[in-house]
């Protein structure tokens, strides 16, 4: 169990005018092997959450665990917690400032204590594992595409062979094709080196797709922690929260209300497309007979 928040609260600005009740009470697990999903309007607390994973901030009250152990406690070592718990912002191409690529992706893994001879393998294996191409590795970062930007910035974090990553918004500003090209990188990254990713999105769709496990945040608070499929059934309570579900939640509801006999647990595209080709053979639809095959 890499990491467990007890009644974690946390007050910006506190005993002033501006005082802002950022986290209320919050308890959650993290699991080894996790692939999580976190969503909230703005301001619902999920940036500062996970600012407090890797010890960027102090929570006001409660604790913080890392593998059984209190990360503020007197003597822990956070540095370490930090290179194990990794953390790309909203826009980590802002974290880009070498001359070139390799030399920036580097700079985590030297900052370990590793050599620049050890670390250069280190570098391109996570250069390589994000899709970034091997010839542009000598390139100044400020020469890139705002898609190389981000797949060089992530790999900066998994250089440092993290347990943890968790990644705020690393696809904003990217056009549908860099962005679903990003998250399949990382999914398959995901799969082969078996880390937790933690993905904060304002995309439903990528929510749907991506992650096992959705965490909703609304007023400083953790209102759901379920399946996403299991979140995204409680649509109508997420739009009153500034959310809403993936689009194919809204196609299957209305179908389902039509008496079609769809699978509501279905929030993905290919999987609303083999319940409903399934639920109109069950009804033996005259759409199929007209030719299903291309339903």
């Amino acid at each position: 169990m890499p990491i467990e928040c007890k009644d974690v609260s946390f007050t910006y600005a506190p005993a002033t005018a501006y005082e802002i009740h950022a986290l209320k009470n919050i308890n959650l697990r993290i699991e080894d092997h996790e692939f999580i999903g976190i969503i909230g309007h703005t301001g619902s607390g999920k940036s500062t959450l996970i600012q407090h994973f890797n010890a960027l901030i102090q929570p006001t009250s409660g604790t913080i665990l890392y593998n059984g152990e209190d990360i503020w406690g007197q003597n822990y070592n956070r540095r370490t917690l930090r290179s194990e718990v990794g953390l790309a912002f909203q826009y980590p191409e802002h974290q880009l400032f070498e001359n070139d690529v390799l030399s920036d992706v580097c700079f985590g893994p030297m900052n370990q204590g590793l050599t620049r001879e050890e670390a250069e393998p280190e570098a391109r294996k996570a250069l390589l594992q994000v899709g970034f191409k091997e010839k542009n590795f000598l390139k100044s970062p400020f020469e890139l595409s705002g898609g190389q930007k981000k797949r060089a910035a992530i790999a900066g974090v998994l250089a440092m062979n993290p347990k943890i990553l968790i990644l705020d918004e690393p696809t904003a500003g990217l056009d549908p094709r860099g962005r679903d090209n990003i998250l399949d990188q990382i999914a398959e990254l995901q799969s082969v080196r078996g880390i937790t990713i933690i993905l904060v999105s304002h995309s439903m769709e990528d929510i749907a797709k991506y992650t096992r496990r959705l965490i909703v945040m609304n007023q400083g608070e953790v209102v759901y922690d379920d399946a996403p499929h299991e979140v995204f059934s409680h649509y109508e309570e997420l739009e009153k929260m500034g959310l809403a579900a993936p689009q194919v939640t809204y196609l299957m509801n209305g179908l389902k209300k039509r008496g079609l006999p769809v699978d509501l647990k279905a929030d993905t595209v290919a999987e609303a497309s083999k319940s409903i080709l399934k639920a109109l053979r069950e009804v033996d639809s005259p759409l199929l007979k007209e030719g299903g095959s291309h339903v």
